[in-house]
């Protein structure tokens, strides 16, 4: 999970997404200098942090910052100083990370599809992939619901033809690789990695 902070574009603010919404059906809250950020039914999209520096050291830091525990923790300290008692409970195991490909099977109602199980350590996720060279026995990058691609998608289950997908099996190009392959394909990597250890790019 990523925060965000861009001085020179947005101002002294760091920005703590939970959810998305929409942007038309909003509501805020402000306390001090901490803007918490509803849907109309009251589900917590975000937090908006003001003078920002003056409370965590953002020197050097432009746009996605990852969200570690330590970091979390002062933040969790700055909120309790504010009185505001939300839990913060998020996330925070590695969204990129190796899997293993347990099995692979035809799609039931789409020629170029696959279904696969992938094991990515500590769970097997289904993940319906279309790259041509996917196959069993293979260790590749996985991204899971939660993460967000270098092109700004996130990663979101979903059904494919009807059939449940809990991640994406990662191509070069699709992670932003330099001198990634043209064709399409996923990244297939040696035996060196291990899996469900988080993998950096």
């Amino acid at each position: 999970m990523d925060v965000f902070y861009n001085r020179q574009g947005i101002g002294d603010v760091l920005i703590l997404p939970v959810k998305e919404g929409n942007r038309y059906e909003l509501k805020e809250e402000t306390n001090d200098d901490i803007t918490k950020i509803t849907s109309t039914e009251g589900e917590v999209l975000g937090y908006n942090i003001f003078r920002a520096s003056t409370y965590f050291n953002l020197d050097g830091k432009n746009g996605a910052i990852p969200l570690t525990e330590e970091f979390l923790a002062k933040i969790r300290t700055l909120f309790q100083q504010k009185g505001i008692d939300d839990p913060l409970e998020f996330d925070l195991r590695p969204k990129f990370v190796v899997g293993f490909v347990k099995s692979k099977q035809a799609h039931e109602n789409a020629d170029k599809l696959s279904v696969c199980q992938i094991d990515v350590g500590e769970e097997t996720l289904q993940i319906v992939c279309g790259a041509p060279n996917i196959d069993e026995g293979q260790k590749v990058v996985v991204a899971k619901v939660g993460a967000t691609m270098p092109s700004g998608m996130k990663i979101k289950a979903s059904e494919l033809r009807g059939v449940p997908s809990n991640g994406m099996v990662c191509s070069q190009k699709e992670l932003g690789l330099p001198n990634a392959p043209q064709e399409k394909g996923i990244y297939v990597l040696d035996d060196t990695y291990q899996i469900g250890e988080e993998f950096t790019f």
